[in-house]
């Protein structure tokens, strides 16, 4: 996973510490508060290819993000917890 340009409507970025790829997020804007534990969108490279959605849902923080990356036998959410660095907020009007 990495950098994308076709990202929608991004709100910030950050660096993930273990391998130093620069992810892109948004807010979640899914209607019926699909995920609503989870305010953000992280927009990944293996996206848009095969029926994916391109990103997966997240919270992130300044210093982690807790990113949805599959869903167990219960239908609920596994989550993994990212280090990142060089977090920064866009100026979004």
């Amino acid at each position: 996973m990495a950098y994308l340009t076709y990202t929608k409507d991004p709100i910030g970025r950050f660096v993930e510490k273990d391998f130093g790829k620069t992810f892109e997020y948004s807010d979640n804007d899914e209607p019926m508060n699909v995920m609503e534990d989870f305010p953000h969108k992280v927009w990944v490279a293996s996206g848009q290819i095969g029926g994916d959605s391109g990103f997966r849902y997240a919270h992130v923080k300044k210093t982690v993000a807790y990113i949805v990356t599959d869903e167990d036998e219960f239908g609920l959410p596994v989550i993994e917890k990212w280090l990142i660095k060089n977090w920064q907020k866009y100026l979004v009007n």
